[in-house]
């Protein structure tokens, strides 16, 4: 790095925006990226402390696996929350963000100070070098399970968060919004066949919300491209509080 300048020995170079984070991708990212509305609705949602109960178990997981030397690799990043609580409870570590969205990367630049923020699509390759990683961490995003096996160190890990199939499931009744496959687990489980298996930490809440809680909770996610902007207007503007639930996995997977 040089001059705000990322520059590589093949003549390559990228430069670092004003915001802090770099984009690499070769290519606009598209309607695949989140939007802003998304992420901003998904900031205002984890500083809310909604989630922190997916936090606590993320870094309760993390800190309980044997890793070796590397960094931490967050995968789908987002604004850098999961990240940074990550990195808060392994002190000496350094991190990586990587999303496909630039207005989730603008807000991983800010998450930490020992966190570096890019744009990337793990499908083209992670700028990371092989086995330079720890820990991947990959939350409610894409899995490219070669390229985790790639980066990783020896004994490195991969841990996911997965949403479980009544996850929020009252606002995906009431919204219509996609259900999550019933048969994600054992998907995941074949994705990683070339893993060793680890723990899996089960987080089940049922959440009492306020009614523009939980319209943000519904514009957080891709479920958000399947209702309307004025039916969640709607649902934001209620006076009555919103059950909901709360339902994911987290889960470990070794490199041999």
């Amino acid at each position: 790095m040089e001059d705000r300048v990322l520059r590589c020995s093949a003549g390559h170079s990228f430069d670092i925006a004003r915001q802090g984070y770099v984009n690499l991708l070769s290519r606009p990212a598209g309607a695949a990226a989140d939007d802003a509305a998304m992420v901003a609705a998904r900031a205002d949602v984890l500083d809310s402390g909604t989630y922190t109960p997916i936090s606590r178990a993320l870094v309760a997981m993390a800190t309980s696996l044997a890793l070796p030397d590397g960094v931490v690799v967050d995968v789908g990043a987002g604004t850098g929350h999961y990240t940074a609580a990550v990195l808060d409870a392994l002190r000496k570590r350094h991190g990586v963000a990587l999303d496909l969205s630039a207005h989730a990367a603008r807000r991983a630049a800010r998450a930490h100070p020992r966190l570096a923020s890019m744009v990337a699509d793990v499908w083209a390759g992670l700028p990371v070098r092989d086995g330079a990683a720890a820990l991947v961490l990959d939350v409610f995003a894409p899995r490219n399970a070669e390229e985790f096996a790639r980066v990783l160190a020896p004994g490195g890990h991969v841990v996911v968060v997965t949403p479980a199939p009544d996850h929020l499931t009252e606002l995906v009744t009431a919204l219509g919004l996609p259900r999550v496959d019933p048969h994600k687990a054992e998907r995941l489980a074949q994705t990683f066949t070339g893993f060793v298996p680890g723990p899996v930490h089960s987080v089940r809440r049922t959440l009492t919300v306020d009614a523009a809680t939980a319209a943000l909770l519904a514009r957080m996610g891709p479920g958000a491209h399947h209702v309307t902007p004025e039916r969640l207007e709607d649902l934001a503007g209620g006076t009555d509080p919103v059950e909901v639930t709360l339902a994911v996995d987290v889960a470990a997977f070794r490199r041999g």
